[in-house]
């Protein structure tokens, strides 16, 4: 048992000898919910892009025929709304039941953007309470028939993506970096998480990987040379996607209208989500 142990099994990741039985924190889907596979995005550190990737994978998914749908568990950073252009309005309840809004496209998404009075209001909650919000999204939300749920997490592996893994049945992960080898280093923490709470990677996504000249077409690593491919050989993760700092993805994403981007390079990676219990 661990020496700081304080018996809370719930609020632990550790497989310790106090635990006198397999338990199982999992939450009750919302009984006009169903809900075919779950993908957490995570990220080791905030600012690499994760709600971007959260977005271009559920936009792709859904162009495909699929049901796609968004939590945004980033209770006290939500940005999925705007890249989709939603607000408040788009929300609805029937007082038992909330209901997600839907992008042009018909991606399900709920943020806690979308049930606050005002888009920039903040969320000053404790750790226990925004963990109960994440919760109510799986339990309280009609998300209707939904092929495939990403899970959009914040940074790090604090309560909220302890909660996600316990709560949540997440049937894999794609994690999310940077460039910069500071960000590999963090990677490294999620990954173990994952392997942690026996949860698979997928695959592993690096943003702004490089930008590629309109004039001559040459590509410039802006953030320093890559070190995706010898992180993912570290942790033995084979698929890997590289993005680049595409002006006309952040433009698209300010006006709202994310859903309209085409990203070939996630193809791989969509196709190991796909492939998740089929």
């Amino acid at each position: 048992m661990a020496e700081n142990c304080d018996h809370n099994c719930e609020s632990c990741a550790l497989n310790c000898d106090s635990r006198t039985a397999p338990q199982d924190f999992r939450e009750k889907l919302n009984a006009l919910s169903s809900v075919g596979k779950v993908i957490g995005i995570v990220s080791g550190k905030g600012g690499v892009g994760k709600s971007l990737v959260t977005s271009l994978l559920a936009s792709a998914l859904q162009k495909s025929g699929r049901q796609a749908a968004i939590m945004d568990a980033d209770i006290t950073g939500p940005s999925i709304p705007k890249g989709f252009g939603l607000s408040r309005e788009h929300c609805t309840s029937d007082g038992t039941n909330l209901y997600p809004a839907e992008s042009e496209s018909g991606i399900r998404i709920m943020s806690m953007n979308l049930l606050l009075a005002n888009a920039d209001d903040p969320v000053v909650w404790r750790g226990p309470v925004i963990a109960g919000a994440v919760k109510q999204f799986w339990t309280d939300v009609a998300w209707g028939n939904v092929d495939t749920m990403f899970v959009d997490m914040p940074p790090g592996t604090g309560d909220v993506p302890l909660t996600v893994f316990q709560s949540l049945p997440v049937d894999g992960i794609i994690v999310v970096t940077s460039p910069q080898e500071l960000v590999s280093m963090i990677v490294g923490k999620a990954v173990k998480m994952a392997d942690m709470m026996n949860i698979p990677i997928l695959g592993i996504v690096e943003n702004m990987s490089y930008f590629e000249c309109p004039d001559c077409g040459k590509r410039h690593a802006v953030f320093g040379e890559s070190h995706i491919d010898a992180l993912a050989e570290t942790y033995g993760i084979d698929t890997v996607a590289k993005l680049p700092i595409d002006p006309a993805l952040a433009a698209l994403t300010d006006q709202g209208r994310i859903g309209e981007y085409d990203c070939p390079a996630l193809t791989d990676i969509l196709a190991k989500i796909e492939a998740v219990n089929e």
